[in-house]
């Protein structure tokens, strides 16, 4: 019997043998590589876990360690924007962000845009004080053509070799101060992108990674895209500075596009396998969000360095430099389309420190608010983070009026470039072309004369160049002063308590006739017109007393939230009412923001009353802000009885809120028409509130 299996077996062995089976074989063909790509971008400095920035950099660590220990083939990589742009990173010039990236072992990093902004020397300082490499491959000298940075590096993962290689995006010319990146040439992306791969392939590597800063924007022309869908040989590309989640695959799939957002909203991660050839066989991308990890216990090790470093940074921050009885308006909707009483500050400080005849500054470059109450150093440097400085120059009034003109191209679209000025005012006409749309310009309290020099206040951002300001670049230099948070803090502490407002010398060009400037609501109605959510009842009459009707309000509401109808509203009396307004009824119907009535009509063009207006205010609010206001009880008005409770319940939110008031102190007037003047006011006041 014992012979008998053993002939068998050796027929099995046999037989296996003539197949060409081999079991070594089989085993080795089986054995697969996973190795782990972790990935971050454009976190501008935002080390802590905030609102309305991402995890922060602790709980960002404590991902990293959990992956690394589920998978120690793992890399962990930054695709730029990184050592700059708040005031734990600006104060010590990016260092501080080194030490932290130093702490969470990253593998490399591609400069962003951004990481110039301190200038290209104390760039390749922060490289060397890097305990990885920071790399770019189409940043050049122009004299010498050779390499700012290094290009590439190769990382053996477990067997299997990995190339990485930088690319930069050229837009850098115009995002960030030129200055910074004097001599430099930003090189094709195409090109760099090629012979890198060839470089990296003629080294043998297994996988070939591009960390770029470049962005999937349809804005940009020299995108992440473009680089896949020109550049063969790439595996994967880990992308930054368009500030989108992607996950794209590109040139048949061969490339995979992944980026992870902005502000470490996003930790991402891809999945990589090679078979026993070290041929890579998967790829599969995802990311673990903010909300995700809002349970994540931050890292104890490197919260220790981060706040090893703000405690030595408090000292500075804490300053207290003056008072506002005013909040200072810096949020980015408003100082990116139109004045605010900040954007009067920062350029009512340049005037007093240079004696120039105009300011102008950019309102992409004011980043924050001050509250009311004492400022601080610190709240300062969050207005103005980008360590800028003051320039004068001499400019024609021709060239101060083509600068105008630019910064208002995009109106009422946010623009970074958006002029906030002193010594000067003028209206802006949003009806008119691009170009053609600055209008009364007046300097020094005189009109303009474009033939004339005048002495120009700016900051070195517009005055190199920067926001596309062109017409600024070849004017006549006069002087640089200081940083601009140094200008700000002097101002402040020589005017402080500061109450500055709106002193209208930003106006919109209203073609009306039947509304005054002094009038109650008249800077309402400019702000709505200019943003084209509220026009006339003709080109040249507002009629600010004429009631409001049903399918204003709808239209108001629905042009406001900007919301889209995909389907027709039940209504049987919108038979003769033009498509536009068959769509905004519909949109406002949709979204629940108006009913109709029990005959199933809608009655369009019947006044609106003051308590409808109030639960259409209510419902929109509602809904723009996905959440239930609940507001007081404490109403002073006498003359409610008789209105239904959720009319009750509207008219108390709305007054809470401060949207609407009584028509006097004790009555509200609930079932009075709603007029145009007061419709512009509250719509106005509830824009503000959602934006």
């Amino acid at each position: 019997m014992h012979f008998l299996k053993k002939s068998l077996l050796g027929v099995f062995v046999i037989l296996l043998a003539m197949s060409g089976f081999n079991a070594a074989e089989t085993s080795a063909a089986e054995k697969t590589t996973k190795i782990t790509i972790l990935h971050t971008n454009d976190s501008h400095g935002r080390v802590f876990e905030g609102k309305y920035d991402g995890m922060g950099f602790s709980k960002l660590a404590t991902l990293a360690k959990q992956k690394q220990a589920e998978n120690p083939n793992t890399l962990l990589l930054d695709a730029g924007d990184t050592f700059h742009g708040t005031p734990f990173a600006t104060l010590e010039k990016g260092e501080s962000i080194v030490e932290i990236m130093n702490h969470l072992d990253y593998d490399g990093m591609a400069a962003g845009n951004h990481d110039f902004n301190y200038g290209q020397e104390r760039l390749l300082e922060l490289a060397d004080l890097s305990e990885f490499p920071v790399i770019s491959a189409n940043v050049r000298y122009k004299d010498s053509n050779d390499q700012l940075l290094p290009t590439h590096f190769i990382q053996e993962v477990d067997g299997v070799k990995i190339g990485v290689f930088g690319l930069t995006t050229p837009e850098t010319t115009y995002k960030t101060n030129p200055k910074n990146i004097e001599g430099l040439a930003f090189t094709d992306i195409v090109e760099e992108g090629k012979a890198m791969v060839k470089e990296l392939q003629s080294q043998n590597v297994d996988l070939v990674i591009a960390l770029t800063h470049l962005g999937t924007d349809a804005s940009s022309t020299e995108t992440s895209i473009k680089l896949a869908e020109n550049v063969d040989g790439i595996d994967l590309i880990v992308d930054g500075h368009s500030h989108t989640v992607d996950n794209i695959n590109k040139n048949g799939g061969e490339t995979l596009i992944v980026s992870a957002g902005e502000y470490t909203k996003n930790l991402g991660i891809v999945e990589l396998e090679f078979d026993s050839s070290k041929k890579l066989i998967s790829k599969e991308a995802s990311r673990v969000t903010k909300e995700e990890a809002s349970d994540i216990v931050k890292d104890s090790e490197t919260e220790s360095v981060i706040n090893k470093i703000k405690k030595e940074q408090d000292q500075i921050m804490s300053e207290v430099v003056g008072k506002s009885n005013v909040i200072l308006n810096g949020e980015r909707n408003y100082v990116r389309t139109g004045e605010t009483n900040l954007g009067n500050l920062i350029t009512n400080a340049m005037l007093a420190e240079s004696d120039a005849d105009v300011a102008i500054t950019n309102g992409g470059g004011i980043r924050a608010s001050i509250d009311t109450g004492e400022i601080t150093l610190g709240e300062i440097i969050n207005v103005s983070p980008f360590g800028n400085y003051l320039v004068t120059k001499k400019m024609s009034g021709k060239t101060i009026k083509e600068a105008l003109e630019h910064g208002v191209s995009d109106y009422p679209a946010t623009k970074g470039a958006f002029p906030h000025v002193a010594g000067m005012s003028f209206s802006i006409d949003p009806k008119a072309e691009a170009g053609q749309r600055v209008k009364d310009l007046m300097i020094q309290g005189e009109d303009v004369q474009l033939d004339k020099v005048y002495t120009v206040a700016t900051n070195d951002f517009l005055a190199a160049g920067g926001d596309d300001y062109g017409m600024f670049v070849d004017t006549e230099l006069v002087n640089e002063y200081d940083a601009l948070e140094e200008i700000m803090k002097s101002y402040i502490k020589a005017n402080t308590p500061i109450e500055l407002g709106d002193e209208n010398r930003l106006n919109i060009a209203l073609p009306f006739t039947d509304v005054d400037r002094n009038d109650w609501g008249y800077d309402h109605i400019e702000d709505l017109y200019g943003k084209g959510i509220f026009n006339g009842v003709s080109e040249t009459m507002f009629g600010p007393h004429q009631t409001l009707t049903r399918v204003q309000l709808a239209a108001l509401l629905v042009r406001t939230l900007e919301l889209e109808a995909t389907q027709e509203a039940p209504f049987s009396d919108l038979g003769k009412a033009s498509e536009s307004m068959q769509k905004e009824i519909s949109a406002a119907y949709e979204n629940g923001l108006v009913f109709g009535y029990e005959d199933n009509t809608f009655r369009p063009h019947q006044a609106v009353k003051r308590f409808e207006m109030a639960l259409m205010i209510q419902r929109a609010y509602e809904k723009a802000m996905d959440t239930t206001i609940g507001g007081t009880n404490n109403l002073p008005f006498e003359d409610l009885d008789g209105v239904s409770r959720d009319a009750l319940d509207a008219i108390q939110d709305v007054y809470f809120l401060g949207f609407m008031t009584g028509h006097n102190e004790t009555t509200f007037e609930p079932y009075g028409d709603a007029t145009r003047q007061q419709s512009a006011k509250v719509m106005d006041l509830f824009l503000q509130s959602v934006e």
